[in-house]
């Protein structure tokens, strides 16, 4: 089957060649070398299994077979003309669609900025995105339907590329009305990690990176597990019981005086903020432009 489908450039040359009234005047249209375009030709013939041609000395002209050919080759190569222009169409169109998981936290008070910034210095990129817990948004890196992610987690899998974008921190908060509140002194690491928490739910970034750095308190069953910040910030706030939530996340609570921050023995609790994404490691279009966008430096720091 694939022996007979016939040859696109042969056939233009033909198309070239009859169009121009001469072998060599058609060859050199289409940039062809005369050997080869007549080796092309007499393929052409074989192929029809008959002379497409009459050679002479004034030129070469299509015979009635070849007038017949020659109107058919210009379908064809419209077709395929057609073809090329969609194929070209939908690979750009598709390049410039940018399909993104974003975990919670850093799509609520990270990604409009990103996605300002983003439409400001490349209007025509169109970003389909997906708000999910870093575990999922990281398994649609996996299964191939998200070409990027934002996530929280410290537990990024092997096969999947990541980038540093930047620190965050973790905070202890509670209700103005809860005792932590009204401590002087930076609270035990043990007590905390002893203590049943208001916390998200199993697969969130949040969770994980607390965990990762205070492990006993994974063996401390929460006292409510909840399905987004707002969700904890509320449960704090009425009274539930304290929490461990990004600074980002806390922070206009904490301004209004709806919540308070306890301080913490020993060091802050730090993570990290990543760009997920698999495939070839260099980064190129869309995905490259997002990705310095959700990089640089918060304006404050620049």
């Amino acid at each position: 089957m694939t022996e007979a489908l016939p040859n696109l450039p042969a056939l233009a040359l033909f198309v070239a060649v009859v169009d121009e009234g001469g072998l060599g005047a058609g060859a050199r249209r289409l940039g062809i070398h005369q050997p080869n375009a007549s080796r092309l030709i007499a393929q052409l013939e074989v192929q029809a299994g008959s002379a497409l041609l009459d050679r002479g000395p004034r030129g070469a002209r299509p015979t009635s077979a070849g007038l017949l050919y020659a109107a058919h080759a210009r379908e064809l190569l419209d077709a395929a003309g057609e073809f090329s222009a969609w194929l070209r169409h939908t690979r750009d169109a598709e390049a410039r669609e940018l399909r993104v998981g974003v975990s919670m936290t850093i799509a609520e008070h990270l990604m409009p900025a990103w996605l300002t910034e983003l439409r400001r210095t490349s209007a025509r990129v169109r970003v389909d995105l997906e708000v999910l817990n870093s575990t999922h948004v990281l398994a649609g890196i996996h299964e191939g339907r998200l070409q990027l992610g934002f996530v929280e987690t410290p537990h990024v899998p092997r096969g999947v590329h990541a980038m540093t974008l930047r620190e965050d921190e973790l905070v202890v908060v509670v209700a103005p009305e809860h005792p932590w509140a009204r401590r002087t002194e930076p609270l035990p690491r043990e007590e905390l990690a002893q203590t049943p928490l208001v916390v998200r739910e199993g697969g969130s970034g949040t969770r994980d990176a607390f965990e990762e750095l205070l492990p006993a308190a994974a063996l401390t069953p929460p006292v409510q597990e909840l399905g987004s910040n707002a969700a904890v910030r509320v449960a704090v706030a009425s009274g539930a019981g304290p929490a461990v939530l990004s600074m980002l996340a806390v922070r206009s609570a904490l301004e209004a005086g709806r919540l308070c921050r306890v301080p913490v023995a020993g060091t802050r609790l730090r993570r990290l903020l990543t760009a997920v994404w698999s495939g070839p490691r260099r980064l190129s279009g869309p995905v490259a432009e997002l990705a310095a966008v959700a990089s640089a430096p918060p304006p404050a720091e620049r």
